[in-house]
């Protein structure tokens, strides 16, 4: 079985949150949810987000929640078959409520990169990479 990562979110608004998520690609999965403090988002077979009302998340530190809108806590980055479907996750954000762009775009020619911001302040990031030019790249300033 391949190993599986579980973001845990503390989120506001558990429903707009959900509404969010399910925009820009995952899906709820019914059996880790309870619409009420937790909604497990489901992107593939090994990335799963819970969102967390405040109470529940809680739940599992004694720490305080930091406000991701005013404060940096990690910056979470998935990649994207191509530098269009960055765009389209952006857009996918932004009908979402997202915000586009709260860090500059990455444009290096192998690699391409914008953020979204969901509605908590979270930051996500879609980069692309042409791995043959990367390769090409490295092996050029290694020789």
């Amino acid at each position: 079985m391949a190993q599986m990562i579980f973001v845990n979110l503390p989120v506001t608004d558990l429903a707009r949150a959900t509404r969010f998520y399910e925009a820009v690609g995952f899906t709820r999965n019914a059996m880790f949810s309870d619409d009420t403090t937790a909604n497990c988002m489901v992107l593939s077979e090994t990335i799963h987000v819970m969102l967390l009302t405040h109470e529940k998340f809680r739940q599992f530190t004694p720490r305080p929640i930091a406000d991701a809108k005013s404060v940096s806590q990690v910056l979470l980055c998935l990649s994207a078959e191509s530098r269009e479907a960055v765009d389209r996750a952006v857009t996918a954000a932004v009908a979402g409520a997202g915000r586009a762009d709260p860090n500059p775009t990455q444009d290096h020619g192998f690699m391409y990169g914008r953020s979204y911001e969901d509605p908590d302040g979270h930051i996500w990031e879609i980069m692309w990479m042409d791995m043959a030019a990367f390769q090409e790249a490295s092996a050029q300033q290694a020789g």
